[in-house]
């Protein structure tokens, strides 16, 4: 109000304050204030909820756009799995940001324009039944006052004319007396009339005494009746104000990533897999994947044995190929599984993390070696998912 006061003078400011006839308009309507208020928070966070729409979009079209580059990287080993974590990551952020579109539409907005539909009750004609309330309230509370303050003014400017006339004629008869201009008679006439608007300002000064007299009285009821009603539509307000706070408290909820238990579980997932690169076992791994630790068959002297002419029958054979299979397992390199594998295929081993077995074939170009379980099963099994003992 100081700040009111010193722009708009101390008259202007009185005029604005909310005792003055017809100032009370401005409570009133914060009913269809908040109203609007409701509609716009509506769309704003509808719009917000677009915002997460587009981002889990495009997480996911980033993370499918990159995975099969990253799988066919030329990086291999705890350092490809870290970069391929980033990727399943954004998978799982973008099913999260998914997430909290629907609830900031279906739960947050729902949730307000449920709120508004319970609070204001729309009239046929237009306007709501609460400011419709208010409006009655306050315009019967401050009609005996309006017409006092009518007719007090009225007395004041009845004084007010009253006074200028009072002066006026003093000024006359100041500048009538020791004029040799006019006449004594003249001179007489004009303190008559002095006289009179003395005694009329008097008189007129008396009624405006009166009245005002009956307005200070009257203003402590006035006071009353208007603080009554403007209590109902405090009270009306704080409801509002209270639900709209639990409404803010509920979208930030839901927006605040940061204390998201999934989001912490994303993040530590991928911190751990990061923690985990190993310059030593990569190295290793590619040691004796693609290095000198790969096994060989280094040449040796082979005596000349005389082949036996003697045929062979079919069981003779399949036990040949059986020895043969057999050296080959004896000449097998001996793995331990860094990762759990559920084999796709039939012809595909499944191991747990730490479990050893015999490599018996190197790695083929799409990356698959084939191995033997201690129980003598055979299959294929993917290269990176083992180090040699």
């Amino acid at each position: 109000m100081s700040t009111l006061s010193a722009e708009t003078g101390p008259e202007d400011a009185n005029n604005q304050s909310f005792w003055m006839p017809g100032n009370y308009q401005r409570t009133v309507k914060r009913t269809e204030d908040a109203f609007q208020a409701c509609n716009d928070i509506v769309a704003c966070f509808q719009e917000r909820a677009r915002v997460e729409r587009q981002y889990a979009q495009q997480l996911s079209e980033w993370s499918t756009k990159w995975k099969p580059l990253v799988d066919a990287s030329p990086l291999y080993g705890s350092l490809l799995q870290a970069w391929q974590c980033f990727l399943s990551s954004a998978d799982r952020f973008s099913s999260l940001h998914s997430s909290i579109c629907r609830t900031l539409v279906s739960e947050d907005g729902d949730r307000i324009r449920t709120w508004q539909k319970e609070t204001f009750h729309k009239k046929i004609f237009g306007g709501f039944k609460e400011s419709q309330d208010f409006e009655t309230g306050f315009s019967r509370a401050q009609k005996p006052w309006a017409k006092r303050l009518k007719k007090l003014e009225k007395a004041k400017s009845a004084f007010h004319k009253a006074c200028r006339k009072e002066h006026m004629a003093r000024e006359r008869e100041a500048h009538a007396q020791g004029n040799p201009d006019i006449a004594i008679e003249k001179q007489r006439k004009i303190q008559e009339e002095t006289e009179l608007a003395h005694q009329e300002t008097e008189k007129v000064r008396a009624r405006y005494e009166k009245v005002l007299e009956e307005v200070t009285r009257y203003a402590p009821r006035y006071m009353e009746e208007m603080e009554s009603i403007f209590d109902q539509s405090q009270e009306e307000e704080r409801k509002r104000i209270s639900f709209l706070k639990q409404a803010f408290l509920s979208i930030h909820r839901h927006l605040d990533v940061t204390n998201n238990e999934s989001v912490k579980t994303v993040y530590n997932e991928l911190h751990n897999t990061l923690m985990s690169i190993s310059e030593q076992e990569d190295l290793r791994w590619w040691k004796n994947t693609h290095g000198p630790g790969m096994p060989t068959d280094w040449p040796q002297f082979q005596e000349w044995t005389p082949d036996k002419k003697h045929k062979k029958g079919k069981k003779e054979v399949e036990q040949k190929a059986v020895v043969m299979e057999r050296s080959l397992m004896i000449g097998g390199v001996r793995v331990r599984a860094l990762y759990d594998y559920v084999g796709q295929e039939t012809d595909e081993l499944s191991f747990k993390a730490g479990e050893e077995f015999l490599k018996i074939e190197d790695e083929d170009d799409q990356g698959w070696c084939r191995g033997m379980m201690d129980g003598g099963k055979e299959g294929l099994y993917p290269a990176n998912y083992v180090e040699v003992v």
